[in-house]
C-alpha cells in the first residue's frame, strides 16, 4: 500500500510501505476513506517529537471502511463505516478505568502515528478496536466526522473542561488554528459572558469571528491590552493556549485573573518560562493534557443532531496522493489559509475481506 513515511526531521515520503494485518485479537484493518493532517504531525516532522522513529507512518485521525477485525472485536465488522479515534485504549488498565484514556498503560493512549503506524496511508491497522473506533451513522459525512478524531474532543475536554468555562466568564483564545477555533464552537456550549481570539492570521481570525468569538486581536498588537481593557484591568477568566510554543504560552499567564485558570492545549517541543514570581501570589491554576477522548460519543451525537458546526473548518481537499502537496499547504497557513485539509482517493480492495463464518 502507500503511506506517508517519517524520514527524520525534516523529512517525509509518499511512497510503498506493507500492508498491515492483524496482529492481536482485538485489532480491525480499517480502509482509510478519509484521513487529515494535525499541527501534532507537523511538529513531529519538526523533529520535536523525539519518540516518532523513522520509517514510522504518520497520522492519528482518519474515518474508513473496517475491512478485518479480529476475533475478540465485537463492536464493529467489515463494511462498518467507522471514525477512527486519536487515542487507543485497552479498557483494562487503571487509567482506561477511569476514563483516562490517553494515559493508557495497555498498550494504547496516543499511539497511531507515534509509536506504532498510523492512519495517512490507504489502510491502518487500529488497536484495541472495540473502544476505538466509533461507528458513523449515515447522517454524519466524512470530511466533518475526522473532525471528531482529535480536533474537537481535544479542544472540548484540554480546553473547555480543563479550564471548567462557566456561565459569563471570559474566554481568550491564543491561536485561532483548527485547534482554537474548535475550543471556540465547543466553549460556546457554556454560555461564556464573551470570547476573545488572538491570532496572527487576519483569515483566521475572520473564522474565529464567524464561529463566534465575540472580539478579536492580532497577536503581534499587545493582545494583553484588549483583555484588560474589556475585563476593567481584571484579565480572562479561563485563557487556552492553542499554539505550542513558549511565547504563547507566556502571553496566557499574562492574561489570565488572579483566581483564573490557564488550559494549554498546545504541543510543546520547548521549554517556556513559568513566571512564578509573577504567578504565585494570583491563585492562577494550570493544566496540561493530552485528549482521552472520552467525550467523543457525545460529541458525536451532537454533530449528527447538527449542534456541532464544523463546516468552515475544512479549507482544502485532496487526492490520497497528494499527501506531500497537502502537507505543503497546511504547513503554509498563514499564507493558504488552510485550516483542516482532508484527503481522500481511489478506492481499492488490496486488503481483502474474510468470508463470514
Amino acid at each position: 500500500m502507500k503511506a506517508l513515511v517519517f524520514q527524520g526531521p525534516g523529512r517525509t515520503a509518499w511512497g510503498d510501505v506493507p500492508d498491515p494485518g492483524i496482529k492481536d485479537a482485538a485489532d480491525a484493518i480499517v480502509r482509510v476513506d478519509t484521513v487529515t493532517i494535525c499541527g501534532t504531525d507537523l511538529h513531529i516532522v519538526k523533529g520535536d517529537v523525539p519518540e516518532v522513529v523513522p520509517g514510522r507512518v504518520l497520522g492519528h485521525e482518519a474515518v474508513g471502511t473496517v475491512v478485518e477485525t479480529g476475533g475478540d472485536v465485537r463492536t464493529v465488522r467489515p463494511g462498518d463505516r467507522v471514525l477512527i479515534s486519536c487515542i487507543s485504549a485497552c479498557g483494562r488498565c487503571r487509567f482506561c478505568r477511569g476514563g483516562q484514556y490517553g494515559q493508557c498503560r495497555g498498550g494504547g493512549g496516543w499511539v497511531l502515528g507515534h509509536t506504532i503506524d498510523g492512519t495517512q496511508a490507504e489502510y491502518v491497522r487500529v488497536p484495541f478496536a472495540d473502544l476505538s473506533v466509533y461507528p458513523l451513522p449515515g447522517a454524519v459525512d466524512s470530511d466533518d466526522a475526522v473532525l471528531l478524531a482529535d480536533i474537537f474532543p481535544t479542544s472540548y475536554e484540554v480546553g473547555v473542561v480543563n479550564g471548567n468555562v462557566r456561565p459569563g466568564d471570559t474566554v481568550a483564545v491564543v491561536g485561532a488554528g483548527p485547534i482554537g477555533l474548535a475550543a471556540i464552537i465547543t466553549a460556546r456550549l457554556y454560555s461564556p459572558g464573551r470570547i476573545i481570539a488572538v491570532d496572527l492570521a487576519e483569515s483566521r481570525l475572520a473564522t474565529a469571528r464567524a464561529l463566534g468569538a465575540d472580539a478579536t486581536v492580532s497577536a503581534s498588537e499587545e493582545p494583553e491590552r484588549l483583555v484588560e481593557d474589556l475585563t476593567d484591568g481584571l484579565g480572562a477568566d479561563v485563557v487556552m493556549e492553542a499554539v505550542g510554543i513558549p511565547e504563547t504560552f507566556e502571553v496566557c499567564t499574562r492574561m489570565v485573573r488572579p483566581g483564573g485558570r490557564v488550559a494549554n492545549i498546545g504541543v510543546h517541543g520547548k521549554p517556556a518560562v513559568l513566571h512564578l514570581e509573577d504567578l504565585w501570589i494570583k491563585d492562577v491554576t494550570i493544566t496540561t493534557g493530552l485528549v482521552d477522548t472520552h467525550s467523543t460519543p457525545m460529541l458525536l451525537g451532537m454533530m449528527a443532531a447538527g449542534r456541532l458546526p464544523s463546516d468552515s473548518l475544512i479549507t482544502h481537499r485532496f487526492e490520497l496522493g497528494q499527501m506531500e502537496e497537502a502537507y505543503d499547504i497546511f504547513s503554509r497557513a498563514a499564507e493558504t489559509g488552510a485550516l483542516k485539509v482532508a484527503l481522500g482517493g481511489p478506492q481499492h480492495n488490496a486488503v481483502s475481506v474474510p468470508d463470514p463464518p
